[in-house]
Formats: C-alpha cells, structure tokens, sequence
C-alpha cells in the first residue's frame, strides 16, 4: 500500500499529528491528543483496505502485535513513575534541594554540580524527573539572572540525556532496545551491554559543559531556603526502587521473562510498604497507636489527614506521557504494516550503511522525538552488530540535546522555567556559551 491512497493518506495524518505535537509550546494542546487520534485513523485506513479483501485478520493481528508491545513498554512506565512519585511525596528530592541550597555554593559550582548529579541521578529515576529536580534547584539559587538559568537549564538537559544513555532505566530509548531482547552475532545485549556507552556519554555532556561554564560567573547567589526533612519510610522506598530494578534486570537476564514483569513484582513490594506505613502512621506523630486512635476521636483535622496510598502515586503518572507513547507505538506501527518502513530501512542501512544511517536518527531525533524514531528503527529490524545497536542507542539519546523540542527533559524544563529556558533561548546559547561574559 506504499503507492496506494490509504499510504498517502496514513503519512499526511501522521505528520500533521506530529505537526501539532512539536508546536505544543505555542498550542497548548497536550501532545497526546493528535497521536491517539492518527493512530485511530491509521488502522482505521488499513482495517477498511485490508477488511475489503477478506483479510481482516492479518491487520487485526498486526495491531495486536503492536499493543502488547506498548503495554509492555505503559506497564514498565507506571511502576517507575510512581516509584518516583512515592519518593517525591516522602520529600526525598525536596530535601537534596535544600541540601544543596544550604550549602550557598557559588553559580559556577552549582553549574557543575546540578550537571554532575543530573547525568548520575537520570540512569535512575529517567531524564525527564531528574531535569525538573535539577532545574528546580536552579531556579532556587538563580533567581533574577536569567543568563545563569539559560545556560545551566541547557547543561541539565544534556547532562539528563547523556546519563540516560547508557541505563536503561535512564532514557526510554534505551529501555525500548532493551525489553526488545535483540539478538546478535556477537551475542544479545543485555542490561550491562549498555554500560559501555558510560565514556561516550560523558564526554557527550562534558565538553559542551566546559565550553558553557566559561559564560557562568563565579559570584554567590542570593537567597537560601528552609531546610526539608525526609518523611518516615524514605530511605526504605528509595531501597525498595532500587530492589525492583534488580528484580527487572534478574528476571530478564536469568530467566529470560520480559523486565516488565519483574517491575511489576517490584509495584507489589511498595504496596506491601505502602500498607505498612498507613497501618503505623501513629508513629509519624510520637504516639503510640491507642494514643493516636485517642486523638484522632477529639481531633478530626487528625484523623483526616491522608494516609500514604500507593494508588495515588500511581494516579499522578504522567498519563499524557503514556497516552503519547500509546498513539506513537500504534501510527509508527501502521505505517510499518503499511510498507513505509521497509522502504526506510532498505534506504538508509542498505545504501548508507549503519553507521551513517544511525548517525542520521540521532539527528533527526532533535526534530521528531526519539521515541517514534527508535520505535521505528526497532520496527525495521536492521540486520547490525552489537556496537551499531549501541551506537544508535546513543545518538537517538543524546541527539534530543540539540534542539529544546527534542527531548522530554527539554519539554519539561520549557514549562518549569518558562521564559527563562525556551526554544530560541537553547539554541542562542548554544551558540553563546563559549564566549565569557556572555
């Protein structure tokens, strides 16, 4: 159907969902909302074609392929979100930022600083979480100067994107090639194979910070802020994350059981917890339990005070961020079913070679997104060896760094410190950095 209407049609409605995805900072329009919509369209067009010529099971099939691979990928999603959210509702992250405010460290430290723990931290709690975690920190101590912002929001970018490189946890490109279980010449490559992209991505994020640091004045900042003390079971969640990442990792690796399933016996281990810290909560207030039960008769504000329930956490997902997933799985899918992809592959890996064609994705990663452009190189199945696998692992992760738009943790930072880091602001000073005082 690649010459066909219905192709024709299905590429137009695509690109115009994506049209309106990229131009989300000026619409307003969630970005999940045009994909959902294409994607509907998309099988609607191949169900139509396909259901007419008496083969409405094969496009059936196709889209059932495509689901239980996005529901794989939403699951995997959940658990590590409300994970997160767990930590942040137990001020986890609320104290590392007053502890680094405390510290009244100087702009330039901090430049480094933020950009140390965002290219450390995102292999763990993923990109997007630790730039806002960053930037907020940033916000803080920076205040006014809008310059020192700018460029400190551009290095937390690139920092979160290149330490999301090389985990899996990190960045869900990264995730995507590694629940896929690609098989090699050289071997599968497995949760550990991703750690020798380490180097490469630290120098990706180091010399653009060294160029940039050279615009940060080394002056004190104003301002400060109170310090913020961890709720009881912290340190016990942020164990239990971390348990669940080795639960993933031991069902893939040793039992060869996709990770998804692991991450979600890992859910049932906070929901045990969970269930703990509300059977004990007299504790968080000194008292024993008939001394709460007392109180809670004669104090309603008391007893009224919200418990820790996991199924909060998981409600404050980013659900337009799973539902974006869901309509770029389902349109890159049917484009696929439809010929597209092929013709792709057979373009870029046969007549460009994989190294040129994986440095190509990494480019076109800052314009389109690198999930639907990982999904779609997944999709192709290119025949490359571990290290061309690894390479475009890299480029798709890192190559969001060159444009705002091309990244979830450049999104997300857009909207937390709006005005001050924006799309034109990226790439000015990407262009100015270099130049002190700038």
């Amino acid at each position: 159907m690649t010459a066909h209407w219905v192709g024709f049609a299905a590429l137009a409605i695509f690109g115009f969902a994506y049209a309106l995805v990229m131009a989300e900072e000026f619409t307003q329009l969630r970005k999940s909302k045009p994909v959902i919509l294409a994607a509907g369209l998309i099988w609607a067009l191949i169900g139509i074609v396909y259901a007419g010529h008496g083969m409405n099971y094969a496009a059936e099939m196709a889209v059932r392929h495509n689901l239980v691979e996005y529901a794989e990928l939403m699951l995997f999603l959940l658990v590590a979100m409300t994970y997160i959210n767990a930590m942040s509702e137990r001020n986890v992250f609320e104290a590392l930022r007053s502890w680094l405010i405390e510290k009244g460290y100087g702009l330039r430290k901090l430049f480094w600083i933020t950009g140390v723990l965002a290219f450390f931290i995102s292999p763990v709690a993923d990109n997007l979480t630790t730039a806002l975690l960053m930037c907020a920190v940033v916000m803080a101590v920076g205040g006014e100067n809008s310059k020192f912002v700018l460029v400190a929001c551009i290095n937390i970018v690139v920092a979160a994107n290149a330490g999301g490189a090389f985990s899996p946890f990190g960045d869900i490109t990264t995730l995507m090639v590694w629940q896929k279980g690609i098989e090699t010449p050289q071997g599968g490559i497995g949760f550990g194979s991703f750690f020798a992209l380490f180097i490469p991505a630290l120098v990706n994020w180091l010399l653009p910070a060294a160029i940039m640091s050279m615009s940060v004045p080394n002056v004190q900042p104003r301002g400060g802020g109170k310090v913020v003390v961890m709720k009881r079971g912290a340190r016990r969640i942020i164990a239990l994350f971390l348990l669940t990442i080795a639960t993933a990792v031991g069902y893939h690796n040793f039992m060869y059981l996709p990770p998804v399933i692991g991450m979600l016996t890992g859910l049932a281990y906070l929901q045990f917890f969970g269930y703990y810290l509300k059977k004990t909560v007299y504790r968080e207030y000194g008292m024993t339990s008939r001394q709460f039960r007392t109180e809670c008769s004669h104090d309603e504000q008391l007893g009224s005070l919200p418990a820790f329930d996991v199924f909060n956490k998981i409600a404050r997902a980013e659900w337009d961020t799973l539902l974006f997933f869901y309509g770029v799985v389902l349109c890159v899918g049917g484009l696929g079913f439809i010929g597209y992809l092929a013709k792709a592959s057979e373009l870029m890996y046969g007549d460009w070679g994989a190294t040129n064609a994986n440095i190509a994705i990494g480019i076109l990663s800052a314009i389109v997104d690198n999930i639907p452009v990982m999904f779609a190189v997944l999709t192709m199945m290119p025949d490359m060896s571990t290290g061309q696998w690894l390479l475009v692992t890299l480029t798709t992760g890192v190559g969001g760094s060159l444009l705002s738009i091309g990244s979830a943790a450049g999104v997300g930072l857009m909207g937390q410190a709006r005005g001050k880091y924006t799309f034109f602001g990226h790439l000015n000073g990407h262009c100015s950095c270099g130049r002190p005082g700038s």
